[in-house]
């Protein structure tokens, strides 16, 4: 038996790679082009084979599945910046669209015995203050490129189980933070700002809400839903903890002993999501899953990470 990790040199699917290693005794194959937020270097000592490959390349994608015949396919790999997407979308069609079709031709096309697909919360578009969390059946309201090229992809993945019968799982996650996360991204942002005494810019009033799960416990409730979850399901997976930016960048500040005053408040961005919440009752019955780390002990050991890399 091989596992295939697409993306697995990128934040979440590094992460993965990690826990994997010691959780599988099947060989595990990396696939991953190395975009600007992708780094070998966090995975060059794993006991796993490399592939340097854009999963849009059909040939070489069809090359690599015939050579080492996977059974399992854990799909991380995506564009995922929703300031990029604004800015020119091409990137995101290609890669979260139709790299991800490319994916599922292929495992009909060889017999897959298992397609795992990672997606976000950011499908179901946006809530209101009062309103309750996402669920699995929350009607999809994409509200940026990222957002809809995600939603078309896991639109895609449920159709090639409902025509072809592939055997997939599709997991919409809430906003993943830790270790080896590119600092375009707004924990590592203000973790390095903070380090080096530069300006923190929110959007807004930083009273936009997100959902942060600990990307450890993240990537447990995949391998969970590897073992015990059902085919043909998407699951939420959530951290239960629910901040409003401004307070996540307070908390970072105070627990780095830094300085309010960096904070400044720039221009919204277009389409910028007020809330996102899930719910975890499906997952927590599938798998009996529960994050394990809470805000404070998960931002400890971020910031030790990034101080120490």
């Amino acid at each position: 038996m091989t596992i295939l990790v697409t993306g697995g040199a990128g934040f979440i699917g590094s992460n993965f790679l990690h826990q994997a290693v010691n959780c599988f005794s099947e060989k595990i194959i990396c696939v991953d082009n190395l975009s600007y937020a992708s780094d070998y270097e966090q995975i060059k000592d794993l006991p796993i084979e490399f592939c340097n490959a854009n999963i849009i390349d059909q040939h070489y994608c069809d090359y690599i599945f015939k050579k080492y015949k996977p059974k399992t396919i854990f799909h991380f790999a995506a564009e995922s910046h929703v300031d990029n997407s604004i800015k020119d979308c091409s990137k995101f069609i290609d890669t979260n669209v139709h790299g991800t079709v490319n994916l599922l031709n292929l495992s009909v096309k060889y017999d897959i015995e298992r397609f795992h697909h990672i997606s976000t919360d950011e499908v179901y578009g946006s809530l209101n203050y009062e309103d309750p969390p996402f669920t699995e059946t929350t009607p999809y309201d994409p509200q940026n490129p990222y957002s809809a090229s995600k939603a078309s992809s896991d639109h895609f993945v449920a159709t090639y189980h409902n025509t072809y019968g592939l055997p997939t799982i599709i997991t919409n996650c809430s906003n993943n933070y830790g270790p080896r996360q590119n600092k375009e991204k707004l924990i590592p942002k203000i973790i390095s700002n903070v380090l080096q005494n530069k300006e923190i810019p929110i959007y807004g009033k930083g009273e936009n809400i997100r959902d942060w799960i600990f990307v450890d416990d993240h990537c447990r409730a995949i391998i969970d839903l590897y073992h015990y979850g059902t085919v043909g399901e998407k699951y939420n997976i959530g951290g239960e903890c629910e901040l409003r930016n401004i307070d996540l960048v307070r908390r970072i500040i105070n627990l780095m002993n830094g300085d309010e005053k960096l904070i400044k408040f720039v221009d919204d961005r277009p389409g910028h999501d007020l809330r996102y919440a899930m719910d975890n009752s499906k997952i927590k019955n599938a798998v009996d899953f529960y994050p394990q780390y809470d805000i404070k002990t998960g931002l400890r050991k971020t910031i030790s990470w990034y101080e120490n890399n």
